[in-house]
């Protein structure tokens, strides 16, 4: 991208906990709405969660954008990513543009909640991957959501038919 036109950045938030069914499904609506964004690759900005963060980085990516990366707590690899996804999410990692610290050291709601007040500081729009119900956190896609929507970011929520979160940590 020229500096007359710049990538539009585009964060994003949502679920964690999808079935392999629904990736796909959100994988599909990600790549489609970011074309609708944009006709020019977007720049991303994500915290690397499994699930909907790293679907969109896939998405950037595919679509020849570039991405960086917010990671909440020093500790968040280790102790958020399973230890048979933390080959994708260094891959991913290294990828990034730009990785930016939060400050704290361990992960938890403070730490994700921090996270990402600061993705929204550095993005023009917001894509939830969400299925319109209420987090339990205080980090939750609700409360970013309501965030970049007190901020006037816009927000477009991406929960495809069919679309399910497990319940069973094992589906």
């Amino acid at each position: 991208m020229t500096a007359d036109h710049p990538p539009v950045r585009v964060g994003v938030t949502g679920h964690i906990n999808l079935t392999a069914a629904t990736e796909r499904l959100v994988a599909d609506a990600l790549r489609v709405e970011l074309r609708r964004i944009s006709t020019r690759p977007v720049h991303g900005v994500t915290c690397l969660a499994p699930g909907a963060d790293q679907l969109f980085t896939r998405a950037v990516l595919a679509g020849g954008g570039s991405y960086d990366v917010v990671l909440p707590a020093l500790d968040y690899r280790d102790a958020t990513i399973p230890p048979d996804k933390r080959a994708d999410f260094d891959d991913l990692l290294a990828r990034a543009e730009h990785v930016f610290h939060t400050g704290h050291v361990h992960s938890g709601t403070p730490a994700y909640a921090a996270a990402n007040r600061d993705l929204l500081a550095r993005v023009q729009r917001l894509v939830a991957v969400w299925d319109g119900e209420a987090g339990c956190h205080g980090a939750s896609t609700d409360r970013t959501v309501g965030w970049a929507s007190q901020l006037g970011i816009p927000v477009t929520v991406v929960w495809p038919p069919g679309a399910r979160r497990r319940t069973d940590p094992k589906v």
